[in-house]
């Protein structure tokens, strides 16, 4: 289980835009209102769940396209990372171990670097 990747350098740049496209949109996703349509705010604290929140002004044409471009970047992305060639050599535990140290290659030190993905 201790099998070292020797990733494409492809799929390693997939890997880290993947990781770039994701954060910024989560980012995004925070700074933007709750609800995409203007709505009236509410406060629901009598159920098991209390929530509330203020009106929302819903986003903005620029916003919502900015969002979906996030998003369509964020699906090819993955699509290219899962689907690539690399993996067509291994099976069962083994990929799904390979899949894994990709995904969290730039959390272990020294690896990002040795495996040529600095950016």
């Amino acid at each position: 289980m201790a099998e070292t990747f020797e990733f494409p350098e492809d799929l390693l740049a997939g890997q880290e835009e993947l990781h770039q496209v994701r954060a910024e949109l989560l980012a995004l996703l925070k700074r933007l209102p709750w609800s995409v349509t203007p709505l009236d705010g509410f406060s629901d604290i009598a159920g098991w769940r209390k929530v509330e929140r203020p009106a929302s002004p819903g986003w903005s044409a620029d916003e919502q396209a900015e969002v979906e471009k996030l998003r369509q970047r964020e699906r090819e992305l993955a699509v290219f990372v899962t689907c690539h060639r690399f993996w067509s050599t291994f099976t069962g535990p083994e990929l799904v171990d390979g899949r894994m140290r990709l995904k969290h290659i730039r959390d272990e030190p020294g690896e990002a670097a040795a495996a040529g993905a600095g950016a």
